[in-house]
């Protein structure tokens, strides 16, 4: 079986750490083109600066990885897909819930795949503590995701403003896991977003949910953590605590703890040649919901300016 010639879009830090090693260790995929007007591309890869330039001259490619900022993301996939291109979204899929319905149906409409990508789903603890998780009476569950921004996103200008999420950038890869794990769906109860004075998007959050059942599930997003990083999620039982940790690649049950290997983007691609082999989309906008629910049902607070 042929390889799918996919072509990456946006040659930023989540392309060259993540993206592109993920794709040289699969055999169903070869990197065909690269896309950017910022960014020389590979060596020995065809480099283009713009998705419109690639499509038009070549080379062939049978899917495209889309990861600029979600702001410019609907009208690069709307193209990819009018050309019958698979199309792999990186998390959030957009910048707002109806532009990636739309995508959706146009995936369908022509016969494409979407894949709505949400990383964190595929660290190593998750999978387990879905499993450990399904049958349990849910008590309480505790979401701690605080990190240095400075660190994680130097310079990136566009993540403050509408669109980009703010510190919901991270937080949405705890909800992305959260929603995967837990039993029940759940919902916004209250909130408070503190928003920096010169910014446009929250750089902390405070957030109340509740599951059906009623078990509140609290969230606590910080941008100005320093020092060790926080990405936890604790879950009270009526069999013990289930903790992820490291962002999911830690779990502890009552059973004892188990550390693996980073695995989210060789896991991901792997969906995503899947997806395509078989003619399917996989378009979850539920951790989306849920940060459009926190826009929607929080109080605001104007804190300190932010500056680099």
């Amino acid at each position: 079986m042929d390889p799918i010639r996919i072509a990456v879009v946006g040659m930023g830090k989540i392309a060259r750490d993540q993206h592109l090693p993920a794709i040289y260790g699969d055999a169903a995929f070869s990197l065909a083109a690269t896309v950017s007007p910022h960014d020389r591309g590979v060596d020995g890869v065809a480099h283009f600066d713009s998705l419109e330039t690639l499509l038009q001259e070549g080379p062939a490619v049978d899917a495209v990885a889309l990861c600029t900022p979600p702001q410019v993301r609907y009208d690069l996939a709307t193209l990819a897909l009018k050309r019958g291109a698979h199309v792999f979204l990186e998390k959030p899929p957009g910048a707002t819930l109806a532009e990636v319905d739309a995508l959706a149906a146009r995936a369908t409409k022509v016969g494409a795949s979407l894949f709505a990508a949400w990383h964190s789903r595929f660290a190593a603890g998750v999978a387990p503590a879905r499993a450990w998780l399904a049958d349990r009476r849910i008590d309480s569950v505790s979401i701690v995701w605080r990190e240095d921004v400075r660190v994680w996103h130097p310079g990136q200008a566009w993540i403050w403003e509408p669109g980009g999420l703010g510190v919901f950038d991270p937080g949405i890869n705890a909800l992305s896991i959260a929603t995967h794990i837990l039993p029940r769906p759940f919902f916004l109860r209250s909130g408070v977003l503190e928003r920096p004075e010169n910014r446009a998007a929250p750089i902390a959050a405070n957030l109340i949910f509740c599951d059906t059942a009623g078990a509140p599930i609290s969230m606590d997003l910080d941008w100005r953590q320093t020092g060790p990083q926080s990405w936890d999620i604790t879950v009270e039982t009526d069999a013990g605590t289930c903790k992820l940790s490291r962002g999911g690649a830690v779990l502890s049950l009552p059973s004892g703890t188990d550390h693996r290997e980073d695995q989210e983007y060789s896991g991901l691609y792997a969906r995503f040649a899947t997806l395509i082999r078989t003619g399917r989309s996989d378009v979850d906008t539920s951790p989306l919901k849920l940060v459009a629910d926190a826009f929607l049902r929080s109080r605001r607070e104007i804190v300190e300016p932010f500056n680099e």
